[in-house]
């Protein structure tokens, strides 16, 4: 254990950290451009955003009541049936069965159709769908990113730590926690909808090699159906994020920005 002395001379060794002038000079202006542009963000865009996306959702594309209208035709014929001319009678098929079952390759008796391309071509998805969520992508995108930038700005305005005299600061860390919070949202709804795509294709794959199934197909418009609904959820989300960040940060903004009062300076 290091005694008082060698603790002290320690301390005496260690000098303060030595910043270039040109460095800190444009660092100092980064950090004023930050300043500016959250400050901005938080005053105008964050309540013009939120009007916008409250437009939004009174739009007639977002706002279908019959789903019917949203499903998408997949153009994939039933092929006749075909008759199985190797299995001649009742006890050579279960004879058949038997040694399937014997090779491990019972849970696979049915192979389906073999696809080697698609009758009308390419497979389209869903276009209505499409066009709704290539609206919806750069929302989020958005949101991530001025979430970010104010982010950085209230966590540049966290003063050093000292002890007492930190509830202001503790509001700014808790405007830094929803921030996050708000960016990690919106970042799993683009995960949301690729994993919409994922599913679709998986499911068009299963319709190709199994036409004959109709589950297949009524499972495909209802992940269609599920994504419309989900799509207008999550315009509905983004504008109510706008909101809570907006309306928080306002009636907080004394603290976010003089965490520490000069109360306790007056007193000495």
């Amino acid at each position: 254990m290091l005694s008082g002395q060698s603790l002290r001379l320690i301390t005496e060794d260690v000098s303060l950290l030595k910043v270039d002038n040109e460095i800190k000079t444009k660092v100092d202006a980064f950090q004023g451009t930050i300043t500016s542009e959250a400050e901005d963000l938080v005053a105008n865009f964050f309540p013009k955003k939120l009007l916008e996306l409250d437009h939004f959702l009174k739009d007639p594309i977002i706002n279908i009541t019959e789903l019917k209208e949203i499903h998408s035709e997949i153009n994939l014929t039933v092929p006749d049936p075909i008759l199985l001319s190797n299995l001649h009678d009742g006890l050579e098929a279960q004879n058949a069965k038997k040694r399937k079952l014997e090779d491990g390759g019972g849970e696979d008796m049915v192979t389906g159709t073999k696809v080697f391309v698609m009758p009308g071509g390419m497979m389209k998805s869903n276009g209505n769908l499409v066009d709704l969520i290539e609206k919806v992508k750069p929302e989020i995108r958005t949101l991530i990113e001025k979430c970010n930038t104010v982010k950085m700005w209230v966590q540049l305005l966290i003063p050093r730590i000292e002890d007492g005299n930190n509830f202001g600061v503790s509001i700014q860390e808790e405007t830094v926690a929803e921030l996050r919070t708000v960016e990690g949202e919106a970042a799993s709804y683009l995960d949301q909808i690729s994993r919409y795509y994922i599913t679709r294709a998986k499911l068009v794959s299963k319709i190709a090699k199994y036409p004959h199934v109709e589950d297949y197909r009524r499972t495909v418009t209802e992940i269609d159906e599920k994504e419309y609904i989900s799509l207008k959820i999550i315009v509905s989300e983004l504008r109510n994020q706008y909101v809570t960040l907006h309306d928080m940060i306002l009636k907080n903004i004394e603290k976010i920005k003089r965490p520490r009062s000069s109360n306790a300076d007056a007193l000495y």
